[in-house]
């Protein structure tokens, strides 16, 4: 385990928790009502910056709670790399087919932070051929 330094850029903020010992995921709070109209995105933020240390990264996820009332993160997961110091926000859209009001308070995302493998691209004349016979077969090539 390792701590993540943060600060507080609005002063309404609640550190981002845990809801119970085992889960992976840091609930994220939003300092700021608003109201989310059909179809249309919000940001959404959390009051909080956070330094995630070099060569981790974290990402914003979102809540099966708010999924199933049809609000989702479209660029989940957001990803947050170890350089960037702003603030988290959360990016909220509004798939149902209701008016959803986030409150001041509310949990509206996750954030899991890891370590991603370390990469580098080596270009080749061929690539070596698929353990299957998938080859090329790209959307929808495995069935409906």
């Amino acid at each position: 385990m390792f701590n993540i330094p943060y600060t507080k850029v609005s002063e309404n903020a609640k550190v981002p928790e845990k809801a119970n010992k085992g889960d992976a995921g840091l609930d994220l709070f939003a300092t700021e009502s608003t109201t989310l109209y059909l179809g249309v995105t919000e940001m959404v933020g959390t009051g909080i910056s956070i330094a995630i240390p070099y060569g981790y990264c974290g990402f914003v996820l979102p809540r099966s709670s708010m999924g199933k009332r049809g609000i989702i993160i479209p660029n989940s997961p957001g990803l947050i790399d170890s350089g960037y110091r702003g603030e988290v926000k959360v990016l909220l859209l509004n798939l149902s087919d209701q008016i959803y009001k986030v409150e001041e308070g509310d949990k509206i995302g996750q954030l899991l932070v890891m370590r991603p493998e370390i990469i580098s691209m080596d270009e080749i004349s061929n690539l070596p051929p698929s353990v299957d016979e998938r080859g090329v077969s790209g959307f929808g090539s495995s069935g409906k």
